[in-house]
């Protein structure tokens, strides 16, 4: 039976449209306002209450503590929104030199589960849901130690995915200082990248103590059909050891031991059979013709993007990666990319659990992997993403006070009125510029 193409876009403007039918209803019903339980914030629904209020004052009674943190994290937001800023340039400039093939996809750049192609839907709604809430909680804690009240908290509900708001009094927020807002807004990027920062370290303990690969070499993601490697009957789990004696201890060494063979060349062969649980080592291979250099042999395996060794280095502690910290860090973000997260399948026949987690069933301990490393992956990504200077994420508020304060240095007779004025004009103008730099990098490699 033939597969509608267009199913999935089917189904997704039935989802929306049934949305839209159902608040049209809410609206007529007069259910929807902004003195009800429920009001509209552009498409989302604000399903909002005022329990809670009572935690948030208790949480942000300690004004001292708050205040400081509020400080560490407009310091932790200005970092954040140059590094954003700097990547969107290199995206741009990156731009100029690749060809439609290599431009990203439209669903690559919305960092939404279901929508991107590399966030999986259950383990990204789940880090989405936490990252958000946490967020927006943070607002609510310190908005309440800098005297700014809460009218509300709730669900914001936009069809997928679920998200949360705490809702500032707009009346407190203008009359508070620059200071006390640019705290607030700071807010929810600090609890982002301290989110990340706890859940990777969870996971950095958890992998540590329990993960062990089950050799070093290279792992095996594919195995081409016909080849010598399916013929020896390798499969994706495997992991090659040695090729022709040369100890495979990277990608780079397993290509490059390739790249000096040639077609009708027999060599010996190494590999961790995952099924048998053992090492097979195979005196005479004879390899193929490589069917991209026609001069090189092929054996017909695809090898993962990281080996099993460097892949728990990664997620124990990137920065310790034998490459160098940058590299590693690299390493750590572009995992999905790569198809090493979440692992599952044959990934998982890389290790075996070990310590004192060793009895327990490795589907639990593997999803809680997964679990961990996507909470701090989507936290890290919200915390960047919300320090962008575009109005209205918090660096976009930031940026308006920013700019405010600046000019009150070089314009000391400007009223605050003014001032205030300018800075939404500066939010205004640097919107514009990341918008076009965010367009940039889809439209113009396919002009090119």
């Amino acid at each position: 039976m033939a597969v509608n193409p267009y199913l999935g876009y089917e189904i997704a403007a039935g989802v929306v449209l049934v949305y839209i039918a159902a608040v049209v209803l809410l609206y007529r019903g007069k259910y929807i306002g902004q003195d009800r339980a429920i009001s509209l914030l552009g498409p989302a629904l604000m399903i909002k209450t005022r329990k809670g209020r009572e935690a948030l004052d208790r949480w942000g009674r300690f004004k001292r503590f708050w205040t400081a943190v509020g400080d560490l994290g407009i310091v932790i937001a200005v970092v954040s929104m140059a590094t954003i800023l700097l990547l969107l340039l290199f995206d741009a400039w990156a731009a100029l030199h690749v060809g439609p093939s290599a431009a990203p996809s439209v669903q690559e750049a919305i960092g939404l589960p279901g929508i991107n192609p590399f966030i999986p839907i259950g383990y990204g709604i789940v880090a989405l849901v936490v990252g958000v809430v946490l967020h927006e909680l943070s607002h609510g804690v310190i908005a309440r130690s800098q005297g700014i009240g809460v009218k509300s908290l709730g669900i914001l509900w936009c069809v997928v995915p679920v998200g949360a708001f705490v809702e500032q009094d707009d009346a407190d927020m203008t009359a508070a200082s620059r200071r006390k807002r640019d705290r607030v807004a700071a807010a929810g990027i600090l609890a982002n990248f301290a989110i990340a920062i706890v859940f990777f370290l969870a996971l950095s303990l958890l992998v540590s103590t329990s993960v062990a690969p089950n050799a070093n070499g290279v792992g095996i993601s594919s195995v081409s059909a016909g080849s010598p490697a399916a013929q020896l009957g390798l499969v994706p789990g495997d992991i090659l050891i040695e090729v022709n004696g040369t100890a495979l201890t990277s990608v780079g060494l397993f290509e490059s031991t390739l790249a000096n063979t040639t077609p009708g060349e027999n060599v010996s062969v190494a590999y961790y059979s995952a099924a048998l649980g053992r090492t097979v080592v195979v005196p005479s291979v004879t390899l193929a013709t490589n069917p991209t250099v026609s001069t090189r042999g092929f054996l017909g395996v695809g090898p993962a993007f990281l080996t099993p060794p460097a892949l728990k280095q990664t997620l124990v502690w990137p920065l310790g990666s034998p490459n160098g910290p940058l590299t590693g860090a690299v390493d750590w973000l572009v995992l999905p990319l790569a198809g090493l997260e979440p692992l599952a399948g044959s990934s998982l026949q890389f290790f075996h659990l070990t310590g004192p987690l060793a009895g327990v069933n490795p589907t639990a301990f593997w999803v809680s992997v997964n679990i961990l490393y996507w909470i701090a992956w989507m936290s890290l990504l919200l915390g960047l993403s919300n320090a962008l200077p575009l109005v209205p994420l918090d660096g976009g508020l930031l940026f308006r006070d920013f700019a405010a304060s600046l000019a009150a240095r070089f314009r000391r007779t400007w009223s605050e009125a003014r001032l205030d004025e300018f800075g939404g004009k500066a939010a205004v103008a640097s919107s514009l510029v990341v918008l076009l730099l965010l367009v940039w990098q889809f439209v113009v490699p396919r002009l090119l």
